[in-house]
C-alpha cells in the first residue's frame, strides 16, 4: 500500500508538532498533498478511472479549505507550509 503507518508518521513528524500530531492543519495539508500527488500519478496512467478522479477532486477541495482556514487565522503558518510543500495559489 502506498500510504502505510510509517509514511504517515514521517509526514506528521516533519510537518506537525510531533509524530502523533494528526489534527493540526499543517499535518493534514501535508498528508493531503502526499495523497494528491499519488492519485495524480495514478491518473496519468489510468485515464478512465473516474472514481479516482472524483476522490482526487474531493481531496483538492479539502486541502483548499484547510489552506483558506490557515490563511485567515495565522498567515505565518500558512506561508511556511506553502513554502515547505512547494504549493502555489
Amino acid at each position: 500500500m502506498y500510504l502505510n503507518s510509517e509514511i504517515k508518521k514521517q509526514i506528521f513528524e516533519k510537518h506537525g508538532k510531533s509524530n502523533t500530531d494528526t489534527g493540526s492543519p499543517e499535518s493534514q495539508i501535508a498528508l493531503f498533498s502526499h495523497r494528491i500527488s499519488h492519485l495524480t500519478e495514478h491518473l496519468k496512467i489510468n485515464k478512465k478511472d473516474h472514481g479516482t478522479r472524483l476522490s482526487l477532486l474531493k481531496l483538492v477541495g479539502k486541502r483548499k479549505k484547510l489552506l483558506k482556514y490557515l490563511q485567515n487565522n495565522d498567515i505565518e503558518r500558512y506561508r511556511s507550509i506553502i513554502k515547505e510543500l512547494g504549493l502555489r495559489k
